[in-house]
């Protein structure tokens, strides 16, 4: 069954991104072509019929303005459009070169050029036609010509002779034209290579993203339960305590068990669907400040007096999803806080910028060498040990601001410190996002 839907690389790519620089190509070579009729009759004094020759130079002008604009009105261009403009060139040149000499005429090199430019640009089909094409023509300048003098024959006392100089003009064009013109279209062409392949990875990233959360929710509904138990039974161990001898010790045992694991519901959560982002939360104006007061509840005391916060701005705000938010920010300020050995301050800093929001995180930690700041946004890749985490935080970060349509990025000079820069836009860009923190 035949794909639809699918665009054709050479019909759709290549032409699409070939045509601005065919335009000024065309445009180059009827002013050469004219310069050189108009040089070589009144100049070199050669008899021809300088007119009739301009006109397949007016033809090709005038179908390069109805490909101009084409082009401005229609946002996709076929093969057959340009196809046909390189046949008409093929044909104005066998034009031309009828009237100046035929066969002999030096510039019957440029015929090559179409046939180059179909390679890059066109289906095969394409080539193949233009190839025979201009062999047809090519054989019929031997039959049907106007004959000039001075380029039908040469001789070795009459040094450079016209016909010499204008073969190496000739040489000289066609390889000028080929060699620029490939090489602009294979610029374009592997540019946009590597827009596709940032896009690929855009969508690898986000379908890794995707069979995390679904992990993520899997795990915290199977553990919800069990743990549940636990607590339920340590909730009954306290009540049974007073009537043991060691009630006090068991007591205190049993408000441990149930602390450790409201903590654990409480990491399953942040790790599920529910707990970064909940389905249907819609983004909504939220003020930095308040925002910054919920983050710092996530922290107990000891860690809290350490984080210096900076608003630029008291009545700083911005439409974004606020529990995922917080919850990125607050994944940001556990590292910074991991990595502060030292107990100094950390600093975070928010301000409003014309592209949107910037939040920056600065500690005074030992910093990370290249090869860590180069992975540091990869899943399961952590520096710290086992146990303490599992390398997804930065990772769902990133993804988290960059499906808002802001970016991450991590400043760090080993032994000095990190800064974290979170770049956010104002209004959020997307009404749902799901990710998991």
């Amino acid at each position: 069954m035949p794909q639809t839907g699918v665009p054709h690389p050479a019909t759709d790519l290549a032409p699409n991104l070939a045509l601005p620089w065919v335009l000024r190509l065309r445009y180059g070579m009827v002013a050469g072509e004219a310069s050189i009729i108009i040089a070589t009759a009144y100049i070199f004094h050669l008899d021809f019929p300088v007119l009739w020759t301009l006109i397949p130079l007016l033809v090709i002008l005038a179908s390069n303005l109805v490909l101009a604009r084409i082009r401005h009105v229609s946002a996709r261009f076929p093969d057959e459009t340009l196809g046909t403009a390189f046949v008409l060139d093929t044909l104005a040149l066998t034009v031309i070169l009828g009237l100046t000499g035929g066969p002999v005429n030096p510039f019957s090199l440029l015929y090559l050029v179409q046939i180059t430019l179909s390679v890059v640009v066109l289906h095969k089909i394409w080539t193949w036609v233009l190839g025979i094409l201009a062999a047809i023509c090519f054989g019929l300048l031997f039959f049907l010509h106007l004959p000039l003098a001075a380029l039908q024959s040469h001789h070795v006392e009459q040094g450079l002779s016209p016909h010499f100089v204008g073969m190496w003009i000739a040489f000289v064009t066609a390889a000028s034209l080929i060699s620029f013109f490939t090489g602009k279209v294979s610029d374009a062409l592997r540019h946009r290579e590597r827009e596709v392949l940032d896009l690929q990875e855009q969508v690898a990233k986000h379908e890794r993203l995707a069979s995390l959360v679904t992990l993520a929710a899997g795990a915290a509904h199977e553990l919800g339960t069990p743990l549940s138990t636990i607590a339920v039974v340590a909730k009954e161990l306290e009540r049974y305590a007073p009537h043991l001898s060691s009630g006090n010790d068991v007591r205190e045992d049993a408000k441990l068990i149930r602390s450790e694991v409201e903590r654990c519901r409480l990491i399953l959560e942040r790790m599920s669907v529910q707990g970064g982002e909940p389905i249907g939360e819609t983004p909504r104006a939220v003020h930095m400040r308040d925002l910054f007061i919920q983050v710092l509840t996530q922290f107990p005391e000891s860690q809290r007096i350490l984080l210096k916060i900076d608003l630029r701005d008291e009545a700083l705000a911005a439409v974004l999803p606020r529990q995922a938010t917080a919850q990125s920010l607050a994944a940001l300020i556990q590292n910074a806080l991991d990595a502060n050995l030292d107990q100094r301050p950390i600093v975070i800093t928010a301000m409003g910028t014309d592209a949107g929001l910037l939040i920056s995180i600065r500690d005074q930690g030992h910093g990370m060498p290249d090869k860590v700041l180069r992975r540091i946004a990869e899943p399961f890749f952590t520096t710290k040990e086992p146990g303490k985490g599992m390398g997804l935080g930065t990772f769902l970060v990133r993804s988290f601001a960059e499906r808002l349509g802001g970016r991450v990025q991590f400043d760090s000079v080993f032994g000095q410190g990190t800064t974290v820069t979170v770049e956010l836009p104002f209004q959020s860009k997307r009404p749902n996002v799901h990710a998991a923190i």
